[in-house]
């Protein structure tokens, strides 16, 4: 099913009428205004009309994900809105433009000390030595597990909080949208908006959002646990989760496939001030942040290198990684094709390979260009199990 069948699909409503009404004519009235109209909506009103609006969207949302749409043949009063499940989206997204506190980064000081350690002499240490240059492991001061007063500890705690491993996959999954990529010199959102206003609130699609993969321990090459996805790396056709899907993805996991979300600085506050915060250090626009979640004694992503700079964060369980030495002095350019991302046994013939082994807490700094994998393994000290994020910078001189 494509996002654009979902999306255009309209809300019932069981009950009074006079609400739909209103209902009808405040959507009408917001999804029309400029950006100047939008910022003279008072900002209590503002407020009132987004609450209202983000608890209809999780009633709509529940039924949209798991199918149940009501049928007008049902008993009782039932009414059907003159707005679409996309233009409720769309009435969301101009009122958190204005209403929404935007999410504060977290202090360069909390961030360096984090990463580097608390001392400046070893971010500049890190800089010349190894940004760019060489791959470097940063060991957690804790040695064990992610600190009380951490920086990650609130998005462990929610995780914990939500259930244990890996059934907690479906909860979250079920709750997520899909985030539309959008340019980074895009500057009127409004614009944006008008382009992607049918996709909003789409449920997460396969690759753009999600993946479920593995490496075959004898090809060395990706295995995709869906069958939409045809042989190649991309997909057929954009494939909308739907609940059988998501899961699913439980089922994935424990026959040793890695769940790899993306966009994790657009789903979870504390993983945005990261983002933000490290992107401000590196004097960077934007960060991204990827989770990977991998079962014992499996490889998630095959031998490959990134067209940008990673920190590796290791949250959970423990997980060895193999960094090769680059082979060629010409640093990849962003958004190079994917075909020259490939490994390939010349190259591991002659590149050294350094290996390093992650505990929770500890960080892997990975430059771009560097062949890179990464896998578990059972031990007596672990569940067998790995989380971790990553956080993407992309450096790209403005010109050459």
């Amino acid at each position: 099913m494509e996002s654009e069948s979902i999306t255009c699909m309209k809300i019932g409503y069981k009950g009074d009428e006079l609400p739909l009404l209103l209902l009808n004519a405040i959507i009408s009235q917001i999804n029309t205004c400029n950006s100047e109209r939008l910022e003279k909506i008072p900002i209590n009103l503002s407020e009132s009309f987004l609450a209202s609006l983000r608890n209809l969207w999780a009633q709509v949302h529940s039924q949209k994900f798991f199918r149940n749409f009501m049928k007008c043949d049902q008993g009782g009063l039932f009414s059907i809105s003159h707005f679409k499940i996309e233009d409720l989206a769309e009435s969301i997204f101009r009122l958190s433009i204005s209403v929404c506190h935007i999410v504060s980064p977290f202090p360069f000081e909390t961030i360096q000390g984090r990463l580097f350690g608390s001392n400046e002499p070893n971010f500049q240490d890190f800089m010349l030595k190894h940004w760019e240059l060489s791959p470097f492991l940063f060991r957690s001061l804790s040695g064990a597990s992610v600190e009380k007063d951490d920086i990650f500890v609130p998005f462990v705690q929610f995780l914990n909080a939500t259930r244990s491993f890996p059934s907690f996959l479906s909860s979250i999954l079920q709750n997520m949208i899909s985030c539309i990529p959008i340019a980074s010199d895009e500057l009127d959102i409004l614009t944006f908006l008008k382009e992607v206003r049918h996709k909003l609130g789409c449920p997460i699609i396969y690759q753009q959002d999600i993946r479920v993969l593995r490496t075959n321990k004898h090809s060395k090459r990706e295995e995709h646990f869906f069958p939409f996805v045809s042989g190649s790396f991309f997909p057929k056709d954009s494939q909308i989760f739907n609940c059988n899907d998501v899961f699913k993805c439980e089922e994935a996991f424990k026959e040793g496939y890695t769940i790899a979300l993306r966009g994790m600085e657009f789903r979870f506050r504390t993983i945005a001030a990261i983002a933000d915060g490290l992107a401000s250090m590196f004097g960077q626009p934007s960060v991204g942040a990827n989770m990977y979640l991998t079962p014992p004694n499996s490889q998630g992503l095959a031998c490959h290198y990134d067209d940008h700079c990673v920190f590796v964060c290791q949250l959970f369980g423990t997980k060895k990684w193999k960094v090769f030495s680059q082979s060629n002095l010409q640093l990849p350019r962003l958004y190079d094709p994917l075909d020259n991302l490939q490994f390939s046994e010349d190259d591991s013939s002659v590149a050294g390979c350094e290996p390093f082994s992650l505990r929770e807490g500890d960080v892997l700094y990975i430059p771009r260009g560097f062949f890179h994998e990464a896998y578990t393994e059972t031990g007596s000290m672990s569940a067998g199990y790995s989380l971790h994020l990553t956080l993407g910078i992309e450096v790209e001189p403005p010109f050459e």
